[in-house]
């Protein structure tokens, strides 16, 4: 339980200072400056009084309850102040100073030797190397913290490990005038978990939107997990660090080297509900429109403006972002005309016009409420010197104020000349923003979490007619050898225990048996060397295709067996397909999650395109489908310029049996099907690679 964190009834600061540029002299000015309710207690065994409060030499000494104690001390004395703090029944400890794990295994051992002790006396640990926590609650008003931004009372909760960016986000929301509830930054976090303090907000009441900056996620399964639990009933905003950076050095398959390192965290956001950004400037407005408007019913745009240009901006942006701008019902676009200047535009974006009254925009922004043919709305809005600016943010604040709708504000304006009219909108919660593109963006955020909230998520599909204990087997064999690779036969042999179709084939150990097996499953064939040291087989030669006698598939093999020269060397002969478009699917362990699973087209767009898309495991029907239409390729599944379009049920399938496959598989740890080929009717794979 987190409560006394971000409740607490006493905070006492070990290693409270008289310098004022010391943070433990900051954390005690700003819970006297912030207006903290609960005992402060400044522990400096050389000083009498801190700031006007009394000075304890040691916190056993403190009369009243401690649920916090910051620790502003050297490293190495840390461990000896945790067990005080157990004595005195201390429930948090918040670690500002640094020195841990962090520089290496002499820190590491201090950090061990207090986290002993913490577990001793039930004692839970934010940071160390952390800034801590702050509660803009007006009954608590807790600023257990050594920054500077002093937040209004809002709804918006922020947790990130990098007090920096936290700080950036949280000073962002103060220069909109946006309020916050509870700030969190763990810094190494050894102990409390960005997925707990991510539970704990989605508990707690005051907080109606969450937001987070992540840099790795330690365990990602929990972070889903919780995450997509909080996501279900209220908003997580998240952004993510390093998204230019390369993951590891790409692995021998396909999969591995397309997989970079921030896609298992982007498809965990996506799995969870997560709207995610990456913007810290659209994921502060996005945030400031989530905390004070209703989640829309759909994605249908009314725009109420004063001037053209501005909205035609929004529009383009709005579309972009797969929003409707529908035309007024004919009883909207009837009670406007009644109610506007006759040189108004009375029709979506309503115009209506520089000259336009608070009376005028109370009565688009009512018929907009009443109209089922929108579900929010974006005001652009000009203050010009000639009419009454104040009165009209005055009705947009009172149309917000009914909630029925969400409305979302441009306001176009000098700041010192109308600070007036923009103190009404803030102090009314309407978000407003100084582009319209901003303002455009926050409002498609909105959208994006209503899709998010309401989508179909689908169902896995489990294949009764697979044989798990036969592909158990295979591996089994192949990891008591010590062999990282599965050879051609035990690859085929275990998408053959999971129904996953593929050309006849058959092994053989030397041309006349290449020749014989070629005839048996009949011409033409392709015949591909098999051997540990044959990994990229047409780079090597090992490959000959379309293979049309039995004299062919001989002297294939012979050259084969001259230039590679393997001890373990054996021969796949397989069933020639001509036509068909090339697919490719593949898995890739993810520590933590389970696989990822990779689906696009082949040939080219996957070489040099990289026209694919991932998904984590398990992967639904709908999961399925969505990766189907997500790819750039998409049309050509489809059928273009007179070809027939594949058979997209038979992809699904595929990329679902693979899903479970990997799912009772876990000791696969990269898998490419290269090619695959789709025909109208049918897939097959033609071509397998298993690391295990």
């Amino acid at each position: 339980m987190l409560e006394a964190l971000f409740k607490p009834k006493g905070v006492a600061v070990i290693g409270a200072s008289s310098k004022e540029l010391h943070i433990g002299n900051r954390v005690i000015k700003n819970l006297i400056d912030f207006g903290y309710k609960g005992g402060i207690y400044p522990i400096n065994p050389k000083a009498d009084e801190i700031r006007g409060i009394k000075a304890h030499k040691s916190i056993l000494d403190v009369e009243g309850p401690v649920d916090v104690a910051h620790m502003v001390i050297p490293a190495k004395f840390v461990p000896m102040a945790f067990e005080d703090c157990g004595k005195k029944g201390v429930k948090h400890i918040i670690i500002n100073s640094g020195g841990f794990s962090e520089v290496g295994p002499e820190g590491a051992a201090i950090e061990d030797a207090f986290m002993e002790v913490a577990r001793k006396y039930g004692m839970r640990v934010l940071g160390p190397n952390c800034q801590g926590v702050i509660n803009s609650d007006p009954e608590l008003r807790a600023y257990c913290n050594f920054t500077f931004t002093f937040p209004n009372p809002g709804h918006i909760s922020i947790v990130a490990l990098s007090g920096g960016v936290a700080e950036v986000i949280h000073q962002g929301f103060s220069a909109m005038g946006v309020g916050t509830r509870i700030y969190a930054s763990n810094g190494n976090a050894c102990d409390i978990t960005i997925p707990e303090i991510i539970r704990y907000l989605g508990d707690d009441d005051g907080t109606r939107v969450i937001v987070t900056y992540v840099e790795g996620l330690r365990d990602p399964s929990t972070f889903l997990e919780v995450a997509a639990k909080v996501a279900a009933k209220k908003p997580v905003l998240a952004m993510k660090a390093g998204r230019t950076m390369e993951g590891a050095k790409a692995a021998a398959s396909h999969t591995g080297g397309l997989a970079k390192e921030d896609i298992a965290t982007d498809l965990i956001f996506k799995k969870a509900g997560i709207v995610d950004f990456r913007d810290e400037g659209e994921l502060i407005n996005a945030a400031a429109a989530f905390a004070s408007q209703p989640i829309p019913r759909g994605n249908r745009v009314g725009i109420v403006t004063n001037t053209g240009g501005p909205a035609v901006i929004g529009t383009d942006i709005l579309v972009g972002a797969g929003l409707e701008l529908p035309p007024l019902s004919e009883k909207t676009e009837k009670r406007l005309k009644e109610a506007l200047y006759p040189e108004a535009t009375v029709h979506n974006p309503v115009d209506v016009l520089a000259t336009g009254t608070a009376g005028h925009y109370r009565a688009c922004l009512d018929a907009m409420m009443d109209d089922d043919h929108f579900d929010c709305v974006l005001v652009n809005f000009v203050t010009p010197f000639f009419v009454d600016n104040d009165s009209i943010a005055r009705e947009i604040v009172a149309v917000s104020t009914q909630q029925k709708k969400p409305i979302v504000c441009n306001l176009m304006t000098d700041r010192r000349q109308w600070a007036e009219t923009v103190r009404i909108l803030q102090d009314g919660g309407v978000p407003c923003f100084a582009l319209p593109g901003e303002a455009a963006r926050a409002l498609a955020a909105l959208v994006r979490y209503h899709r998010i909230r309401t989508r179909d998520t689908g169902r896995i599909k489990e294949h009764p007619d697979v044989d798990k204990a036969r592909a158990e087997k295979i591996i089994s064999v192949a990891s008591s050898a010590g062999r990282l690779m599965l050879s051609a036969e035990e690859a085929y042999n275990l998408l053959d225990a999971y129904r996953i179709p593929v050309p006849d084939w058959r092994m053989a150990d030397s041309a006349a048996e290449a020749a014989k097996v070629a005839e048996e499953i009949g011409f033409p064939v392709v015949v591909k060397a098999d051997a540990a040291s044959v990994i990229h087989k047409s780079d090597m030669g090992a490959v000959a295709v379309d293979l049309r006698d039995a004299g062919a598939v001989q002297v294939a093999v012979e050259k084969m067996a001259d230039d590679l020269a393997a001890d373990d060397l054996r021969f796949f002969v397989q069933k020639y397909l001509p036509g068909g478009t090339e697919i490719i699917l593949g898995a890739k362990a993810e520590e933590g999650l389970g696989h990822i699973i990779m689906f696009g087209l082949g040939g080219i767009f996957v070489e040099v395109l990289k026209d694919v898309v991932f998904n984590l495991t398990p992967v639904t029907d709908v999961d399925a489908k969505e990766m189907l239409v997500t790819i750039k390729g998409a049309p050509l599944l489809a059928g273009v310029r007179g070809q027939e379009g594949v058979d997209r049920n038979a992809i699904e399938e595929l990329i679902c049996r693979l899903s479970q496959l990997v799912g009772d598989l876990p000791a696969i740890q990269e898998m490419d099907l290269n090619p695959v080929l789709a025909y109208e009717k049918g897939v097959f794979t033609v071509d397998a690679r298993i690391a295990i």
